[in-house]
């Protein structure tokens, strides 16, 4: 059974960066595009941003391109998220789920396993 854990999320200013973990553990001989998917009190999930399996494809929201950038190593299980040029509005709990999937794409419905979050907060 594949399991997810989150980490790296925390309080940051304005303009600052942080960079968000996703562990794997469990995996089977299946393979998985990994997702980066966030929500914010009183709004509905968003997807960020997600990865295929390989690494080789990448998809973002138009509300994070430029400013961050997934990146996975699979020698390690390990999906990253490093978000630069941080914003308030980008508060939230930001969570990643996996996808049995070789391909990624962004609507979460899709995903089968997901983390249980970790809390970025953008504030002066």
């Amino acid at each position: 059974q594949l399991q997810l854990v989150e980490s790296g999320g925390g309080l940051v200013q304005p303009g600052g960066s942080l960079r968000l973990s996703c562990a794997a553990s469990g995996f089977s001989r299946d393979y998985y595009a990994i997702g980066w998917f966030r929500q914010a009190p009183g709004k509905e999930r968003e997807g960020v941003s997600c990865i295929s399996h390989s690494g080789g494809s990448t998809n973002y929201a138009d509300s994070v391109k430029g400013r961050f950038t997934i990146s996975r190593d699979n020698a390690k299980n390990t999906v990253y998220l490093q978000m630069n040029s941080l914003k308030p509005e980008d508060t939230a709990v930001y969570y990643c789920a996996a996808r049995r999937r070789w391909a990624c794409v962004l609507p979460g419905e899709t995903y089968d396993y997901w983390g249980q979050g970790t809390q970025v907060t953008v504030s002066s």
